[in-house]
């Protein structure tokens, strides 16, 4: 599959990498406004790809995006010294307006998938102003947090994250949700599993959990700025979903018409992907606590969405 980036930074150069090194993708282009700053992210992957793949990567103008299956949106502005989070928004979807016009003009048959912050609002914005069906229009969503969630359970238990199911409900951001009561490892109920290996899932374990997953980001860019390299792999990771048909459940954002009492709203549940996008949603069994969690956070993102100038 040929895939698209535009916004070469550092999330979309992590993204490109990814897919050169998993052999995701055979062909990959990476678009910026910088256009030595395309070229010189490009070069340096390619030169990674001898020692895993036969990915062919390279620059290009929006023109270079025909053709694309996927094109990763990683493109928008930084949040100005003392500007609101409402007005970062607005200018970020002006930015948008302009991107996925030029995207879909070279490639109207892609899948557009959406790594700019706020994810969710982004991608609804992208949904609105592209005109495509919700399931070709796809965030990251919560494909980060819920590696971070998975990954330390499974530390916590002493077992592969591979082995964890389990998910981040809701925004990718302070109002996600862990769905705990649908959480497993292996085919077993997740507290069960604790108890027979010796590694109860308490009230303090489940607070420092909670805790390592809403605060991983402030923690990464803390020591280093931004983080990059996790949402890389996710997005390679939604991207091979889709190049080769695999209908993996993984949770990610579209818009949807409606979900726990919010209507036409955008954020994460676990869903079906494959070639065409998104081909259903999975509303795991929560716990009323759960639910309301959810509820608060599909309102915070619809009250967001709403003051948007679109």
């Amino acid at each position: 599959m040929k895939v698209g980036i535009v916004g070469a930074g550092m999330v979309g150069s992590a993204a490109g990498y990814a897919l050169a090194l998993m052999g995701t993708a055979s062909h990959i282009v990476l678009v910026d406004r910088d256009e030595k700053l395309a070229r010189a992210q490009a070069e340096d992957i390619a030169h990674a790809v001898p020692f895993a793949s036969s990915a062919r990567v390279e620059d290009g103008g929006y023109d270079a995006l025909a053709g694309c299956g996927v094109v990763i949106l990683a493109a928008g502005v930084s949040q100005k010294p003392g500007e609101t989070r409402l007005a970062l928004l607005e200018r970020n979807a002006a930015v948008f307006r302009d991107v996925v016009a030029e995207v879909l003009r070279a490639a109207p048959d892609t899948i557009l998938l959406v790594a700019t912050n706020p994810v969710d609002i982004m991608t609804y914005i992208a949904t609105r102003i592209s005109g495509l069906p919700p399931a070709r229009v796809i965030g990251s969503g919560t494909i980060l947090d819920t590696a971070r969630f998975r990954w330390l359970v499974g530390q916590h238990l002493r077992i592969a994250p591979h082995s964890v199911h389990a998910y981040v409900l809701g925004e990718h951001g302070d109002s996600e949700v862990l769905a705990w009561s649908a959480a497993r490892a292996g085919s077993v109920e997740l507290s069960s599993f604790a108890a027979q290996v010796g590694a109860p899932i308490t009230a303090s374990v489940r607070e420092r959990i909670d805790g390592g997953v809403r605060r991983a980001a402030y923690t990464i860019i803390e020591g280093k700025g931004a983080t990059w390299y996790g949402i890389g792999a996710g997005l390679a990771r939604i991207v091979r979903a889709i190049a080769r048909d695999e209908e993996a459940v993984l949770s990610v954002s579209i818009r949807m018409d409606a979900v726990a009492g919010v209507r036409d709203v955008a954020l994460s549940v676990p869903r079906v992907v494959g070639a065409s996008g998104v081909t259903a949603d999975l509303l795991p069994h929560l716990d009323p606590g759960e639910t309301e969690a959810l509820a608060a956070s599909a309102a915070l993102l619809k009250e967001t969405g709403e003051a948007l100038a679109l």
